[in-house]
Parts: structure tokens; C-alpha cells; sequence
């Protein structure tokens, strides 16, 4: 049985030392390391080792009586969130680590969220128990409150006699128990079979405490974890698995690692991936299954087991291989962008191939190239992230570089809807092209319709303009920042069978979009976070009025005689590091969660436009103006006039807005008039 199991903790919980005792327990290592001493069996690379943190998700393997684990030691630091999310998409189960010093701190509520959106079955190890002011019973209590009123404390051993308050809890929780437990004939093993499904259906979440440190609890905790956990993994179905992470090598091999959700793969096999319309296949060179940084290589991996692949070229994290053909895209969104500075004797072409490299190990970067600017920007989602980024670049690739202050990452949409235009005319040129914009659902991004007939354009020409409009890095108007949130629908359009070439509906297209945006009700966008305090009651009027004057809004607040929990939304710009202010306010006794919450209307719109003071008529992305010709040359028809010079005129038919031919166009060819009604 292949079982595998994430390690997730709010930073300097305890859960490397942890993941060292499991292996140790298992016989998977000889000795425990330390992060203190820098030994440790996952944290290997030397900036884990400096930093005393967990930046990359690595992983081990170990045998426990009849169960094979596989397990993943995930990042705790909020700024390596989404290398952790990756992880949750091929976990089994999921161990929660707290300190009982500390209790529920704020990243372990985002940890929390984000398992029950996966439904990852969960397990609760409260640690560092030996510690002066370690409370587990009030960590306890604290996770009853802030994460799951389902947590139930287990015995020590699975052996042992169950409590009538145990057997209550789960009696209240499952059907089946409630007659035997009233009837006073509910059995231990009654209780540990029904356990073991609730556990796995995510509808009880055990918890255990002990002292990774000095070895108390652990051995015991593998106990109740061989006892709940269970998968059932088919190995006779077409083979179907689950990038969770790209990495290469030093040789700069790309190295591709897989959950195999069913099936067997075979070395020198074919792998499918890709959605079906565009699939792509390429034949595996290679297996590997690793434990930590060696692997061994293998002919075959098969259903439930973790390992990599050399082979795949371009596929990424998140995306469904073999019979599986679907992505799952990441809720943690960076709301920073920083651009990457660079001076002789960096070349360009090294600093993309290392970007390049870092970008398809981490898609969150975005990393883009704005070739107008000559600048290489990245988004993130703190400030360790750059410092990271540097050393890793330095050391990894050689590298001298630096970064940009980081800035908030605005996006831009539209109210309503508008039509645009775009007319592209320049001699020996022709295209023309019609879209209806509409503004989208927050997150939905740019979507695409199309309501062209194919007697107005071909389908080849059709396809062009989808794929030009899907293009990343459309700009909106107000700050020049990516346009998103926005429904494009192709009505119609217009070719020359002689003069129409490659890229004239690439300028058309563009052309009409921003027609279309210049008549829209522009939207300045911010990242906005969910917010949740917990302070002490006196504090609450303080906080509520900070969160007033950011531009946020909170819930009425949840008070008792010993503290006060206020939930809200605020803007990123102003809370990213109000976590100092609150310490000050509350001499330190304040706690603050904050989860990205996606984009709103920005709450100073004004101001951010005129510090980013971008110029829409000097992008040399876009224009708005129409390229028409006369007299064998071509001049640009502003935005505002060129509807009328079109050569398809708007209707009105059954409640549409369709677009029909006006007239024949002409155009003087070699000083003669040529008419066309193509």
C-alpha cells in the first residue's frame, strides 16, 4: 500500500526535526539531524541549511509494517506558499505541525483553508512540548475554535482502553455509533474502524502531541498513523498521473515529478499531457524514484507512488498526464512584482535561460520579458522570496543579479460592454476586425468568444485572432498593468485574398481591442487579502478604524471578556506590513492572518495613476488608431473616427449586435481601382 503524506507548519514549528524523527523511527536514516547543526535528511541545500528554513519541497520514502510512505516536507514560510500548495494536489493525508508554545499561528489558518478546498484527510501533531510556556491543552482548544470543532485529542496508543468521552465525540459525529454507544455496547474496535473512515472522509482530524526534539510522541504518533490511514490505488486502469514539480539538474536535464493516481508507467513509454485539442506526447528516457537528493533508476512506477520523470519537455506543475488531462491552477497568487536588475558582464541570453529554467520550476513567478522597456520582470510574493531568488541565481547559475523594489501588482478591466474595431491597411496589408468586450467575473480572466460566420472570415483566420487575443500581457489604459476579468467576442471580420498576410490580423485584432477599451468604463484593480485579528478587546476600536482609513471593511467583531477576533477585507497596499504596526499597538499580543483574496476596485484609483503616470498613446504595444490606405499609402484613422471608415458597418438583428458588409471596399492597386466583395 502507497501512502503518501505532506508535512505542513507555520515556520519554526518543529516540522524538519519531525519529518528527521519519522525517518529515524522507520529506519529510513542511521542517525537524526538537526536544523540547528545543519544535517538534516531534506534541508540540503545550503541556503535551507544558512537560513535554518524549508524552501523546497523535497522528499523521503519510508516503510512502516505493511505500508509504504512517501514523504513530502513542505516550505513553511509564507513566501514559498505556492512550492507548498504544488504538494497538496498528490497528497493522501496531510500532517499539521504547531508549536504548543505558539498554538494556531497565522500562516497554519492558511495551511487550513487550503486542505479543506484540496479535502486533504488531516492529522495534527502539537509539538515542542518541552518547551517553557507550552500549553498543548489550550493549543487544543485554540484548534477546536480557529480551524475545526471536529480535532479529537487521541490516547497515546491506538491499543489503548477508549474514554467514554471519545466515544461520545464520535458517536455525535456518526450515525452507525449512535445506537451501540446509547445502548452501552460500543467497542474499541467499533471506534477505531469508524475512525479510521471519518478520518479519511475529512469528518474527524486527530490530534497528538509530543517533543520532536527529544523524541516523545513520535514513535506513537506513527502508530495512530499506520492504524487510520489507508489508499486503494488501481493498477490494472490506463495510466493517469499528477505533476507536482519541475526541477533540473546540474547538467541542466529537465526532471519532472509525478503522483501516479493509477496504472503503471514504463520506462521508454509515451506520455500524453496537454488538453485534448492540443495534446501533446513525448516518449520517458527515464525513471527515478528519489529519496531526498539520490534516486535510483527504475523501469516502472506505478499507482500511488511518487517519482520523476526525464523526458517531458514542457509540461508544468499542476497538469493531469496519461488518462488524466486536466491542470489544477494555484489560489495563492504573488500580489508583488519586482524587476530583475542586471549590469555587464551578465548577458541577457544567460540571465533568460536561468529565468527560463526558474519560471517552469515555479509558474508563479510569471516571469515576463518586456521587450519595449528591455526589462525581465518577476511576480513574488515577499521579500525572503528575492533574497532566495539572488542567492539561488548567484550560486546556481553564476550570476550577479539584484532586484527592483517590489510593487503591488495591479490589473485592469472594463465596466459594461463596448464594441471595437481594428482596421489594418497598410499597402500590400489587409485585415479588418470586430469584437464585442464585455467585463468578466473577478478571476475569470480573458475569455473568448466566437460569432463569426465562416462566410464572412475563414476558420484559419478565425483561429488567429483567438490566439492573438489570448496572448498574455495585454495592457489596460489607466496604468499600463495586465488587463484581466474581460469577455472578448469575435463578431466578425474581413480578408483580402491576395493582400492579407501573417500578422496583419495580429495588428487588426490588437487594434480593435484597445478601440473598444478606449470607449470602455476603465477599472483599476488591487489584490485584496481576507483578513482575520485576534486581539485583546481594548484594541478593537484601534484596528477597526486602521482597517477604516486603508480602505478595508471587517465584519462586526467577535468579542469575549479575554480577547476580540475581527474578520475583514483590506487592500494589499496597505496591509502587507501592517503585521509591525499591529505588534506595536498590542505590545505583541496581537495576532494577524492574511490570505490573498483575489482583485476588487482599487480604493485609490487616482493616486496610483498618476505615481505610475503611464502614457497610452506612447505604448508601442498597442495602438488605438486604424491603419487605412489612399492613394497607395497608408494613414492612421483615430480611434474615435475610425468606426466610420470601416468596411463593415454595425446592425441590429435579434437582440445582437452583428456586423454586416457596407459596401464594396476599394483600394488603388498600381494606379488602378480594385473592388472586391470577397
Amino acid at each position: 500500500m502507497n501512502i503518501t503524506v505532506g508535512l505542513l507548519a507555520h515556520v519554526d514549528a518543529g516540522k524538519t526535526t519531525f519529518a528527521e524523527q519519522l525517518l529515524y523511527h522507520t529506519e529510513a536514516i542511521r542517525s537524526r539531524g538537526r536544523v540547528d547543526h545543519q544535517d538534516t535528511f531534506l534541508d540540503t541545500h545550503e541556503i535551507e541549511k544558512a537560513r535554518g528554513i524549508t524552501v523546497f519541497a523535497d522528499q523521503a520514502e519510508f516503510t512502516y509494517k505493511d505500508a509504504r510512505y512517501f514523504l513530502l516536507d513542505t516550505p513553511g514560510h509564507v513566501d514559498f506558499s505556492p512550492e507548498m500548495e504544488r504538494c497538496l494536489q498528490v497528497l493522501d493525508y496531510a500532517v499539521v505541525i504547531l508549536s504548543a508554545v505558539e498554538g494556531v499561528e497565522s500562516h497554519t489558518e492558511t495551511l487550513w483553508q487550503l486542505l479543506r478546498q484540496h479535502r486533504i484527510p488531516t492529522l495534527f501533531f502539537i509539538n515542542k512540548t518541552d518547551r517553557a510556556g507550552s500549553d498543548p491543552e489550550r493549543v487544543l482548544e485554540e484548534i477546536r475554535q480557529l480551524l475545526s470543532g471536529d480535532a479529537l485529542l487521541l490516547p497515546e496508543q491506538p491499543e489503548a482502553a477508549w474514554t467514554e468521552e471519545t466515544k461520545s465525540f464520535l458517536a455525535e459525529r456518526e450515525e452507525t455509533l449512535l445506537e451501540p454507544y446509547l445502548e452501552g455496547t460500543l467497542t474499541d474496535s467499533d471506534c477505531r474502524s469508524a475512525l479510521r473512515s471519518m478520518v479519511k472522509r475529512g469528518e474527524i482530524f486527530p490530534c497528538m502531541q509530543g517533543s520532536a526534539l527529544l523524541d516523545q510522541g513520535v514513535g506513537e504518533f506513527l502508530e495512530v498513523l499506520d492504524a487510520l490511514t489507508f489508499t486503494e490505488y488501481d493498477h490494472r486502469l490506463p495510466f493517469a498521473g499528477r505533476v507536482y514539480k519541475i526541477r533540473h539538474d546540474a547538467r541542466g536535464t529537465r526532471i519532472t515529478y509525478i503522483k501516479a493516481l493509477q496504472g503503471v508507467l514504463k520506462n521508454r513509454e509515451s506520455l500524453a499531457y496537454g488538453p485534448e485539442a492540443e495534446q501533446t506526447s513525448e516518449r520517458i528516457t527515464g525513471i527515478r524514484k528519489y529519496n531526498g537528493t539520490a534516486y535510483s533508476a527504475a523501469d516502472w512506477a506505478a499507482a500511488g507512488e511518487l517519482f520523476a520523470v526525464v523526458g517531458l519537455s514542457s509540461v508544468l506543475p499542476g497538469a493531469g498526464v496519461g488518462a488524466l488531462q486536466d491542470a489544477q491552477g494555484s489560489g495563492l497568487i504573488p500580489t508583488l512584482k519586482s524587476k530583475v536588475l542586471f549590469k555587464p558582464p551578465v548577458h541577457l541570453k544567460e540571465l533568460m535561460h536561468a529565468f527560463g529554467q526558474l519560471g517552469a520550476e515555479d509558474p508563479s513567478l510569471n516571469v515576463s520579458w518586456d521587450e519595449d522597456l528591455q526589462e525581465l520582470h518577476i511576480h513574488v510574493m515577499g521579500g525572503i522570496q528575492l533574497e532566495i531568488l539572488e542567492q539561488i541565481v548567484g550560486e546556481r547559475f553564476q550570476l550577479k543579479i539584484s532586484f527592483g523594489p517590489p510593487e503591488i501588482l495591479y490589473k485592469e478591466t472594463i465596466a459594461g460592454t463596448v464594441y471595437g474595431c481594428g482596421h489594418f491597411e497598410p499597402l500590400g496589408h489587409y485585415a479588418e476586425v470586430q469584437l464585442m468586450l464585455e467585463g468578466g467575473e473577478r478571476e475569470s480572466g480573458i475569455t473568448f468568444i466566437n460569432r463569426c460566420h465562416p462566410d464572412d472570415l475563414a476558420a484559419g483566420y478565425q483561429h488567429q485572432i483567438e490566439q492573438h487575443l489570448l496572448e498574455s500581457g495585454h495592457h489596460g489604459l489607466l496604468t499600463g498593468s495586465p488587463l484581466t476579468d474581460l469577455k472578448i467576442t469575435l463578431l466578425t471580420g474581413r480578408a483580402h485574398n491576395k493582400h492579407t498576410s501573417g500578422g496583419d490580423f495580429r495588428e487588426a485584432a490588437y487594434r480593435a481591442l484597445r478601440q473598444g477599451l478606449e470607449q470602455a468604463e476603465n477599472l483599476l484593480l488591487e489584490p485584496v487579502y481576507d483578513l482575520k485579528i485576534r486581539i485583546d478587546p481594548d484594541d478593537v476600536g484601534k484596528v477597526m478604524s486602521d482597517i477604516q482609513q486603508a480602505g478595508g471593511r471587517f465584519n462586526p467583531p467577535d468579542i469575549t471578556p479575554s480577547k476580540a477576533v475581527i474578520t475583514g477585507t483590506v487592500p494589499a497596499a496597505s496591509f502587507m506590513n501592517y503585521g509591525v504596526r499591529l505588534a506595536a499597538m498590542t505590545q505583541g499580543k496581537g495576532a494577524m492572518s492574511l490570505r490573498v483574496a483575489g482583485y476588487e476596485p482599487c480604493h485609490k484609483t487616482g493616486a496610483v495613476v498618476e505615481q505610475r503616470n503611464y502614457n497610452k498613446n506612447a505604448d508601442p504595444a498597442y495602438s488605438s488608431a486604424s491603419i487605412f490606405c489612399a492613394k497607395g499609402e497608408g494613414y492612421a484613422v483615430p480611434w474615435e473616427e475610425a468606426g466610420a471608415h470601416m468596411h463593415i458597418q454595425a446592425a441590429s438583428r435579434n437582440g445582437y449586435t452583428v456586423l454586416k458588409r457596407a459596401v464594396p471596399f476599394q483600394r488603388e492597386v498600381e494606379g488602378k481601382v480594385q473592388i472586391n466583395n470577397d
